[in-house]
């Protein structure tokens, strides 16, 4: 059986009961970093009571995945497999679909733990009103690329969600002011870490903000969606169109109870 767990993101205390359990019972862990999963289990064991799992561990990531699933894949269906990113719900921005299509590929047994989420968390922080929302993880890091990704993230009519590193986040500002400085974005840093913060406005505003500001820690932004402005032709300005009768008589039907033939019937004798 393989179980995809979802780790704390921040506080340690978001991790589940469920999931200690199935930590304790495991014998077989992929990681994305197995220092930073063994760090965790350590500090469950001291602050928690969690019995540290007698297991072996290897590193799992975007690198070594396919060489991990040739090296011992086969032997996945007799062994409590657990899988676990650094931080967060896995497969998410992160290599563990590779193992989800093999488990399915291969007719495994698996399960993933419903947890923690910097998406979703900041989402339902933002307060913006549209239940939808894209997701786009991480920009490419510079060039044509970056430029084509983030005007589709302007521009692709849903609120959007990015991740972004301290370093580059005042670049992500400056690069949205020039789109649209007015667009309303929404900022949450270190999510449910000790340093926790939100801040909310315009590209500008938010830009002028941030230059008084020392920019550490892990952020999630979250674009809202451009304004669209449609407008709805009435009566008046559909007769007023200069198009053949047969047209206008369909667009005035549609507006109406009148047929397309009684419409057009009236125009040729106007």
């Amino acid at each position: 059986m393989i179980t995809f767990i979802p780790t704390p993101i921040g506080n340690p205390q978001d991790i589940t009961i469920r999931a200690m359990k199935l930590f304790e019972k495991a014998n077989l862990f992929l990681c994305e970093d197995t220092r930073q999963t063994k760090r965790l289990l350590r500090l469950l064991e001291e602050r928690f009571a969690m019995t540290y799992p007698d297991a072996v561990f290897y590193s799992f990531n975007e690198h070594n995945g396919q060489e991990r699933l040739d090296e011992f894949g086969e032997s996945f269906s007799d062994k409590e497999v657990v899988y676990v990113s650094d931080a967060g719900m896995p497969v998410i921005s992160d290599p563990g679909q590779l193992l989800v299509a093999y488990a399915q590929e291969h007719n495994l047994a698996y399960d993933v733990l419903p947890g923690a989420s910097a998406v979703t968390t900041a989402y339902a922080a933002s307060g913006f009103e549209e239940g939808k929302f894209l997701f786009y993880a991480f920009l490419p890091h510079k060039g044509k690329e970056r430029a084509s990704a983030l005007s589709e993230a302007m521009n692709n009519g849903y609120n959007t969600v990015l991740y972004e590193s301290p370093h580059r986040l005042e670049k992500l500002l400056d690069e949205i002011e020039v789109l649209d400085a007015n667009r309303e974005l929404f900022l949450a840093k270190e999510i449910s870490k000790k340093y926790q913060h939100y801040y909310k406005g315009t590209a500008k505003s938010l830009n002028v903000q941030f230059r008084e500001l020392t920019i550490r820690g892990e952020w999630v932004v979250v674009i809202k969606a451009k304004e669209q402005r449609n407008k709805s032709l009435g009566f008046s300005e559909v007769l007023q169109l200069d198009l053949p009768p047969k047209s206008k008589a369909k667009l005035l039907a549609m507006l109406s109870n009148k047929s397309v033939k009684e419409w057009y019937s009236e125009l040729i004798q106007n």
